[in-house]
């Protein structure tokens, strides 16, 4: 192990309350920092009883933590004109107060375009309220100017005269930029892979806050890990001269393990050869399961299906295995888990295979995990933080898509080529997931880079990609898949509650919506198949009713879309 990098970062709200505790009588603090309720209330408290009225506010979200902390829950009609500020978007602050459109349900709800540059203005049955959103530009890791979240201090005398009013350095935002630092002057290798596993721990005051709506927490640990993975997967992309959106560097492993603390903010950053194994329970029954597979259950239900088995290496050693059932009609591939954090494809995946082999469906290659070493590290980081999204093992251990992955040596993609190559297989069925919950990327422009699109959720949705000359017949496949689905309310249901939150925060839906599943069809030259049908579930983090919802329309996509497709073929 090679340490490069050990810090402690005092705490924020200890250090305002130091500061403050003799500040001289009349005196009024208001300050926006990084840390729970609980927290700053208490820091409140110890203020006051030195004669001090502070009023400490989350940095993070301060819109949606004004509704939660600060007002009463029974209005009629709530609009809100959205700051207007040069360097962010006004769907990026509409975004950034998501998902109060879920949490005031039947009160209505409005956006407008406002004028102040950092001022949420809003007219609450006809009341103004004016919410300060702190907010600074920072250089980025890719050293573009951003509008970030940050802390904020402002202070009046007894005469209501401003004594201070600015920017406050926050250890959360200390801790970002000391990691980026470090990686950025660090000494890499001319070519990647630059490092194993490069591990990011840290320990830091946070808000972790669950909401009643939906799947929604609020998590600055969450975040933070999400724009330090991939801030430093963009630096690196960077220094070896690729894009942003590029998905084939091999850097190697890149590991944010961020947990919630107290005190002074801790950042150890160090490289090591891998990471030990860490397992967790698994469910009880397969087709009840109410949280991700072990990986011992997935091969033990793998090796029950039969046919004739085939297996390649991971990065890491670990087994890719797969198996063709033979019968008669079009050959079709089944694959889940190439982004391992999308843990509810795995189940359905099994589920429907189970009945496939039973009803003697034809001939079908079948890979129930395609990315086990992502798997793995799911599993290790899922134990601390069970309800995050955890995009640090959405790739493999050289830290790429495997299916951006177009050099030798193949490693997990061999599984999913070969698989190909001998079943003959003209349809893939790519099952797959996004975040159940908000996705950000705070000190980057707020919204995740790239994946703006899935910032927040949507419902279940279907992707199709087929090869030239094919698009009428993709058009009337996705379109009968989506009626078949259709015909499960409960699934009907949750995705017209997301699609309306979804409209009230984002605008219209950017594809076509069929019988209430958003469906988007594009056309594809390269790819290896006839057609590809990439399922989208929000799955990232999700357990019990959700998890089981979840892996059900997995299984049912799956098993409608071969009968669709068997019949179409036979046509």
């Amino acid at each position: 192990m090679t340490v490069l990098l050990d810090l402690k970062i005092p705490n924020t709200l200890d250090a305002l309350v130091e500061r403050l505790e003799m500040s001289l009588p009349g005196v009024s603090v208001e300050a926006w920092v990084f840390e729970d309720y609980s927290a700053r209330a208490s820091a409140e408290g110890r203020l006051l009883s030195h004669g001090v009225n502070a009023r400490f506010r989350s940095a993070y979200k301060p819109l949606l933590h004004y509704f939660l902390e600060e007002t009463e829950e029974n209005a009629l009609a709530v609009d809100i004109a959205v700051p207007d500020h040069p360097a962010a978007s006004a769907a990026r602050w509409r975004l950034e107060a998501y998902p109060l459109a879920g949490l005031l349900g039947e009160i209505s709800l409005s956006f407008s375009q406002g004028s102040a540059a950092l001022d949420y203005v809003l007219r609450i049955d006809g009341t103004i309220e004016t919410v300060f959103a702190p907010n600074r530009p920072r250089l980025d890791a890719l050293g573009q100017t951003q509008l970030a979240p940050c802390g904020w201090l402002r202070i009046t005398d007894a005469d209501g005269d401003v004594i201070e009013d600015g920017p406050l350095e926050t250890e959360y935002e200390q801790v970002f930029a000391a990691a980026i630092a470090c990686v950025a002057d660090g000494a890499w290798p001319e070519r990647p892979p630059f490092f194993q596993t490069l591990l990011i721990e840290a320990s830091i005051p946070s808000v972790e806050r669950p909401l009643d709506y939906g799947d929604e927490v609020v998590s600055t640990v969450e975040a933070l890990h999400e724009d330090l993975y991939f801030s430093i997967l963009e630096l690196l992309k960077h220094r070896a001269g690729l894009g942003a959106a590029d998905r084939t560097l091999q850097p190697g492993q890149i590991v944010p393990d961020i947990r919630q603390g107290s005190g002074p903010a801790l950042l150890r950053i160090s490289l090591r050869e891998g990471l030990d194994d860490l397992t967790q329970p698994g469910p009880t029954d397969l087709e009840d399961a109410d949280r991700p597979l072990e990986p011992e259950q997935i091969e033990q239900a793998l090796a029950a299906l039969g046919g004739e088995a085939f297996e390649f290496p991971s990065v890491e050693g670990r087994r890719v295995g797969g198996t063709i059932i033979d019968g008669l009609g079009a050959s079709i591939l089944i694959s889940s888990g190439q982004h391992a954090n999308e843990t509810a494809s795995v189940v359905g995946g099994l589920r429907a295979m189970r009945r496939l082999v039973a009803e003697d469906a034809g001939r079908i290659a079948f890979i129930p995990m395609d990315n086990p070493d992502g798997h793995a590290l799911h599993h290790r980081l899922r134990a601390t933080n069970p309800r995050h999204m955890l995009h640090a093992a959405r790739y493999t251990a050289l830290g790429d898509d495997l299916e951006s992955r177009t050099v030798e040596p193949f490693f997990e993609k061999a599984a999913r080529l070969d698989a190909i190559h001998r079943s003959g297989a003209r349809l893939h069925i790519n099952l797959h997931g996004y975040p159940s919950h908000e996705w950000t990327r705070p000190f980057s422009g707020y919204l995740p880079r790239g994946f703006e699109l899935w910032s927040i959720p949507k419902g279940f949705f279907l992707i199709l990609r087929h090869r030239p000359g094919l698009a009428a017949q993709a058009d009337a496949f996705i379109r009968a898949l989506a009626a078949k689905l259709a015909e499960d309310p409960l699934l009907v249901a949750f995705n017209e509650t997301q699609l309306a939150v979804w409209q009230a925060h984002a605008g219209e839906m950017p594809f076509p919506v069929y019988d209430s599943i958003p469906c988007m069809v594009t056309e594809a030259p390269a790819q290896l198949v006839d057609f590809q049908l990439i399922t989208e579930y929000p799955d990232e983090t999700i357990y019990g009713e959700d998890f089981r919802l979840a892996h059900t329309t997995q299984m049912r996509t799956v098993l409608a879309a071969v009968a669709l497709y068997r019949g179409l073929s036979s046509d």
